[in-house]
Parts: structure tokens; C-alpha cells; sequence
């Protein structure tokens, strides 16, 4: 009763909020109406499209401050209605957001515009592209998203949050049917996966709905929660019963038809191509290039590119080696593997291997950041910690990936590491992968993002793939001129990495513009960069699924490297690379061509 009353009194609050709100001409005008002022503009659009997905706002966490707690028992739309509703509202925001002249626009205003405009460009240029890609694949959709965002977002303080786990978890059938829905209308348009990815997707889930209830992610994760967070035993079993009952009862049911689906589906494909044997599928990876490069670079330059910097890399490798007393008459691929087969480079294969990995990775990050000033004006307020991929998706997921922390400070950034296989973590590679995802990578370039001040809401958010993972490799470069990287096969272990990146742009564009096979597209990486098969298998899968996406590291990274060399000569004896760090962060998520804007101007207000 007492919680009834609590959320009784809360609606209340916020409906009498909004009756004010709605009293007000000015309120509608800004919500119904082009806004006088570009930032409500902005900051409209913001929120238009995070109201429209509650598991947004539970990640923001940036609404509970005032009481609005609702959509925490809620799941996005994943319908077709749904889609079609935000499509039209992305070109309508693109009309609103032309009728501002940019000579009534400050040169800060005019920026954002800009940032906003790369974005919906994309949209608007790729209407007939909205259904190409496979929204449930080995890396992402709802079979390994959901639990995913479950267990790691949803928070969970009190007995009213873990009434609205629940009621998520009781939701779930309407979401997968919507997602079904999806799935089907591709199928008629032509848009069928690759045959790994049926085959992949069907042995996640089958393992999921396979593990009784109670040894289920969603589950344990909700009795870890309620633990924690000190609820009442009573309370505790009471919820817990629930929750089993409704992952038997609903959300098994809801995953087998999804199963059923891709058995089915199973029949149809036999194939792994690239989207190039999708409708339209070469303008399409045009398209995705352009989007995730934030460039108009063509698929056969980015891959002659990447051709031209694998050879360079190999041989700083092998000079290194050489350096060190390795035999590398044999090339570059006989060498790498003299040296990775050595077991010195490697933790035990147990567990307390693995609990080992995660604390010299925590080690690493202490101590890299102890050295930040030397190299950097900013800091972030946002700690961050190092977790391992649940076990349940890591056969799949790739390497590493980091999660942004919560807008008000409720959840730090997380570095996920893969554990699954061990010989994919060469301590070699550990310092480089850890810079890249945490400092002074991922970790610092998002949350400083995040808490930039005077700055309009969508840019602390929006992700421009070119610069985020452009930074994070550049990152690794930095660390090394840090002095972090003095043992000769920890540069080994950078040079690996941005090798990586490099026959990234040759595998992707290979897959998705030359037509290159699955099989031969693991042959290439295989031969070129050392890395252990299980890690390589996941990455050329990765690429079938994601077109394009793979290539925006190596892109953004040399787009940064050229901006700072121009910065450096052009300055001189002026030039501080804190100063040129400070530019390039202190504007958030940029395209390419905008970062450039901001160094000409940094260049131009220090000459």
C-alpha cells in the first residue's frame, strides 16, 4: 500500500509538472512549433527521441533526479509502427533544422547544426537502405541485448525497481514478436543474413533457454541486485519467485519463437556474402562507408590504403623482433607466430587466470593514469572499472568493448574484456587494448563528452564511429609516446593492434566490395596479423554484419595524426600537444571534416 501510494503521489507531482507546462504558450510553441532559438531546437529533439525509448532514459538515468521513474519498467518499441513514426520524425527534424540560416547562427550554434545535420543527412540520403542489416546477429539484437541491458543497466534500489525488472521481463514477448515482425518483412524485401549467423544465433539462444531458470543471467542478476541493494529477505524470495515464473512462463516462450524462426531460416540460407548481394547492395556500402568514416573515400581507396600500411607495420614489427634475437628470415607471418606460441606471453588457462587478467588490467589503467598530466589539460569526473563479458555471450562477442558511464554518476564506465578464449590475451597486447578501451581512450574521450558544460545535449551523446574509434587508436599511439609501452613487446603489441586496423580496411572492403569470401577473408587476417583464430573467426563475422564499420578506426586515426602534425608545424615553438588534445576532446563526437574546422581555428588563434 505504501509503495502504491508513493507512485500515486509521484504521478501526481509530475502530472500537475506538466499541466503547468501545457498551461504555458511557450512551452507549446517550443514542443509543437519551430522554436526561435536553435538550442531549443536541440534540446526538443534530445528529448523527443529519448522519450521515445525508456531503455534509454534507464541508461541516462538523467529523469529519476525528478521523481519520473515509469519508464524503468518499460521496453523500447521495436515495431515496424514504431520505425515508421521515427523515420518521419528524423525528416522532420531535418526540415525544421535547414530552415535556420546559418548567418543567423552563432559560429558555436552553426557547429552543432552542422554535427546534427552529418547525422540526419544519413538518414535522409539512406530512405531505401532503412531494412538493410540483421538486427538479430552472433554480436547484437535482442537475444544477447536484453539480458546484456538487464544486468548491467537496469538498477535496481528498492522493491518498486525490482517490480519494474519484472514487469520488463513480463514484457518481453511483445518485443521479440515486434522484432519478428521485422525479421520477416526483410525477408520478403530480399535482406536474408549470412548462413554463420543463423547457425551462431541459434546456439546462443538455444544454450539461453536451455539453463533452468534460476541459473539464468536474468535471474542471478536480479538476486545479486536485490542483494546488495539490503531488501528485506521476505521481499527478496517473494520477487524471486516472481522473476523465475516469468522467465518460464514468458520469456522462454518468447525466445523460442525466435528459435523457430531462424530454423526455419535455416533452410533459406546457405551463403556468407557480403551486402553487395543485397538490393542495391554496392550503394548501400557506399553509404555505409560515408557514414561511418564521416568521408567520401571510395571502397578500392580505403583498401589500396590499407594495403600500403600493412606492409609498413609488418615491418616495424619484424624489426623489433630482429632487434630482439628472433629468426624473422622467414616473414612476417612465421615470425608473429614463432612469437606468440610462446607460452611466457600467456596467463594460465583457469580461473584464476582470467581473475588475474582483470587485475592487471585494473593495474594498468592506475598507472597510465597517474601520468595524464604530462600529456593532458582535462580530466573526467567518471571513474571506470574492468569487468569480463558475461560468460554466456563471450564465445560470440569480440575482444573487448566499453560502456559509457551514467549521466548522474550512478554507474562508472566499464572496459569489458573477453575471456572466453586466453590465448586471445597475449600480455603483450594487454597495455594497448587497455588504453584503447579505458585511458586515455574510450573511457576518457566519452565521459569528457558527457560532462562537457554549455553544450548542447544530443552532442554529449551522439556517436561519430571515424572520431570515437579514430581517438581510441589514436590513444594507443599516445600512450606509447607516454613512455607507457618501454618493453619492446608491448610496442609489438601496439603495432599489432593498429595492424589490425589496417588489415581491417582490406578484409572489410574485401567482404563488402570485391567480393571476397568469408573463408577468404579469415585466410588474409590469419596471414597478416598474428592474432589467435578463434579472435580472428569473430572479427571477419563481425565485419559481414557490420559493413563499414570496421574501417572508420584506421580513417579517424590518420585524419587525427595529419590535424596534429599541421598543428605542430604550423605552430611551432607554440605547439603544446595538451592544448591540441584539449581541441580535439573539448567539442565532443565530431565528423572528420568538423574536427578539421576546430585544429584550422586552434592554428589559427595561436599563430
Amino acid at each position: 500500500m505504501k509503495r502504491v501510494l508513493k507512485k500515486i503521489l509521484k504521478y501526481f507531482a509530475v502530472l500537475l509538472l506538466l499541466l503547468v507546462l501545457l498551461g504555458s504558450a511557450f512551452f507549446v510553441h517550443v514542443w509543437y512549433f519551430k522554436p526561435y532559438d536553435i538550442n531549443l531546437f536541440f534540446g526538443r529533439t534530445a528529448l523527443q527521441f529519448a522519450l521515445k525509448s525508456p531503455e534509454t532514459l534507464s541508461s541516462l538515468r538523467v529523469l529519476e533526479k525528478f521523481g519520473m521513474e515509469g519508464h524503468n519498467a518499460e521496453l523500447n518499441d521495436a515495431s515496424l509502427t514504431a520505425g515508421d513514426e521515427t523515420f518521419a520524425h528524423v525528416l522532420q527534424a531535418h526540415e525544421t533544422l535547414l530552415s535556420y540560416a546559418d548567418e543567423d547562427l552563432d559560429p558555436a550554434d552553426k557547429m552543432s547544426k552542422d554535427v546534427m545535420l552529418s547525422l540526419l543527412n544519413i538518414v535522409v540520403d539512406g530512405q531505401r537502405f532503412r531494412f538493410h542489416n540483421y538486427p538479430v546477429n552472433q554480436l547484437f539484437g535482442v537475444q544477447n541485448g536484453f539480458p546484456s541491458f538487464m544486468e548491467s543497466t537496469h538498477q535496481v534500489h528498492d522493491v518498486g525497481d525490482a517490480e519494474d525488472y519484472i514487469s520488463r521481463l513480463s514484457k518481453v514477448g511483445i518485443k521479440f514478436d515486434q522484432v519478428l515482425e521485422g525479421l520477416k518483412h526483410r525477408e520478403n524485401l530480399g535482406i536474408l543474413p549470412p548462413q554463420f549467423v543463423v547457425t551462431k544465433v541459434l546456439e546462443e539462444m538455444n544454450g539461453f533457454v536451455n539453463t533452468p531458470a534460476e541459473d539464468n543471467i536474468l535471474f542471478t542478476a536480479l538476486a545479486d541486485k536485490m542483494e546488495q541493494a539490503g531488501l528485506a529477505v521476505e521481499d527478496q524470495q517473494t520477487l524471486a519467485t516472481d522473476a523465475r515464473s516469468t522467465i518460464e512462463q514468458t520469456v522462454y516462450p518468447a525466445y523460442q519463437r525466435l528459435i523457430d524462426y531462424f530454423v526455419r531460416l535455416d533452410n533459406k540460407v546457405s551463403e556468407n556474402h557480403g551486402v553487395w548481394n543485397l538490393p542495391d547492395g554496392d550503394a548501400y556500402y557506399t553509404l555505409a562507408l560515408k557514414f561511418f568514416t564521416t568521408t567520401d573515400y571510395s571502397p578500392s581507396y580505403i583498401h589500396d590504403f590499407g594495403l600500403t600500411e600493412v606492409d609498413r607495420i609488418q615491418q616495424e614489427i619484424l624489426d623489433i623482433l630482429a632487434g630482439e634475437g628472433w629468426d624473422v628470415s622467414g616473414g612476417f607471418t612465421s615470425s608473429i607466430e614463432n612469437m606468440a606460441v610462446n607460452p611466457r606471453f600467456y596467463y594460465s588457462d583457469s580461473d584464476e587466470g582470467r581473475e588475474q587478467i582483470l587485475d592487471d588490467y585494473k593495474t594498468m589503467l592506475v598507472e597510465i593514469e597517474q601520468q595524464m598530466a604530462s600529456h593532458f589539460h582535462d580530466f573526467p569526473e567518471a571513474g571506470m572499472d574492468v569487468q569480463r563479458i558475461p560468460e554466456f555471450k563471450e564465445k560470440t562477442a569480440p575482444g573487448a568493448y566499453y560502456q559509457r558511464p551514467a549521466m548522474d554518476g550512478s554507474r562508472p564506465g566499464v572496459f569489458y574484456a573477453n575471456l572466453y578464449d586466453i590465448k586471445a590475451t597475449p600480455k603483450y597486447g594487454m597495455k594497448t587494448l587497455a588504453y584503447h578501451e579505458g585511458i586515455p581512450g574510450h573511457h576518457y574521450q566519452l565521459a569528457i563528452q558527457q560532462e562537457l558544460e554549455n553544450m548542447p545535449f544530443f552532442r554529449k551523446m551522439v556517436p561519430f564511429t571515424a572520431y570515437s574509434e579514430g581517438w581510441a587508436l589514436y590513444a594507443e599511439r599516445v600512450a606509447y609516446e607516454m613512455g607507457m609501452l618501454s618493453d619492446p613487446y608491448d610496442n609489438i603489441g601496439r603495432l599489432q593492434a593498429e595492424l589490425f586496423r589496417a588489415v581491417r580496411l582490406v578484409v572489410d572492403t574485401g567482404i563488402h566490395a570485391k567480393r571476397w569470401s568469408r573463408e577468404q577473408a579469415i585466410t588474409y587476417m590469419l596471414s597478416n596479423t598474428g592474432m589467435a583464430e578463434s579472435d580472428v573467426v569473430s572479427e571477419i563475422e563481425r565485419y559481414f554484419v557490420m559493413p563499414g564499420q570496421a574501417t572508420s578506426y584506421k580513417v579517424g586515426m590518420t585524419k587525427i595524426l595529419e590535424l596534429r602534425e599541421q598543428a605542430r608545424q604550423a605552430l611551432g615553438d607554440r605547439y603544446d600537444v595538451r592544448d591540441f588534445h584539449r581541441v580535439v576532446l573539448n567539442s565532443g563526437s565530431v565528423p572528420l571534416n568538423i574536427l578539421e574546422q576546430l585544429v584550422d581555428q586552434y592554428i589559427q588563434e595561436n599563430s
